[in-house]
């Protein structure tokens, strides 16, 4: 990774990277503790549909982690996301929110799906560049990694856990497309490693049935499912704290 530039606030330093795969330059930011001397686990997010790297949720997330955990965190700009986006696309993600009623989303229209199904192998093998790139450090190069992904971040994020043995921890969740349930299942399957999955009871976007079909398709022995209720966009604040109690279970001992 090329660092474009870096800042240091509150004990957090914060590098704006450019990761190069496959001749794309894939922009992303790299948290870290400042100060740290010795290996810590990373963590990898998956940010959601019409979000980018360094979103609220993302950027709130990612320095709880570092502050209160020692860990590094990365977050990369999805294929047509952040400043990958062309005009046409942000004017298509502007008329799609332009639609929003109040916290809730406008359903997801079946281009939008195509499009999202079209861009996970490229997010896949974009984190699998990433995690590659984090090898050639000896702060980081040994893990162990996780991961966090909720909605697209789920979508692009199964099939790239699945597939990546160095993913020692897994969150996913708000993740579940009726029209793509069979073939998700299938990938969950293939995840064994210990997974919290989080859903929202009045999802707008994503289906609760799919929801629980997904949760119970996952091959992991330790699994745990978060039900609260609310919109797509509602999950409660108070959930870092369980994921932060999650990964130090799985990424610490």
């Amino acid at each position: 990774m090329e660092i474009i530039a870096e800042k240091t606030e509150e004990g957090v330093i914060e590098r704006r990277v450019d990761l190069v795969v496959g001749g794309d330059i894939v922009p992303g930011i790299h948290w870290l503790p400042e100060g740290a001397s010795a290996p810590h686990p990373t963590v990898i997010i998956g940010h959601g549909g019409t979000q980018h790297k360094r979103a609220p949720n993302v950027l709130g997330l990612a320095r709880k982690l570092v502050r209160r955990c020692g860990y590094g965190v990365v977050a990369l700009d999805a294929p047509g996301h952040g400043e990958r986006m062309t005009d046409e696309q942000r004017q298509a993600q502007a008329e799609l929110l332009s639609r929003r009623q109040g916290a809730r989303l406008a359903p997801l229209s079946e281009e939008r799906i195509r499009s999202m199904i079209g861009a996970a192998t490229r997010a896949e093998s974009e984190w699998k560049a990433l995690l590659h790139d984090l090898g050639t450090n000896p702060d980081w190069a040994d893990g162990p990694f996780g991961y966090w992904g909720v909605s697209m971040g789920t979508a692009f994020g199964m099939p790239f856990v699945a597939g990546e043995p160095q993913i020692a921890a897994a969150v996913f969740g708000l993740g579940a497309l009726r029209k793509a349930n069979g073939a998700q299942r299938a990938v969950a399957a293939r995840i064994t490693i210990p997974v919290l999955f989080l859903l929202q009871w009045d999802d707008e976007l994503m289906d609760r049935e799919a929801g629980l079909a997904l949760w119970d398709a996952l091959g992991s022995r330790e699994k745990t499912l978060h039900i609260n209720p609310g919109p797509h966009v509602g999950i409660p604040l108070f959930e870092r704290d369980d994921v932060i109690s999650f990964y130090r279970r799985h990424l610490e001992s």
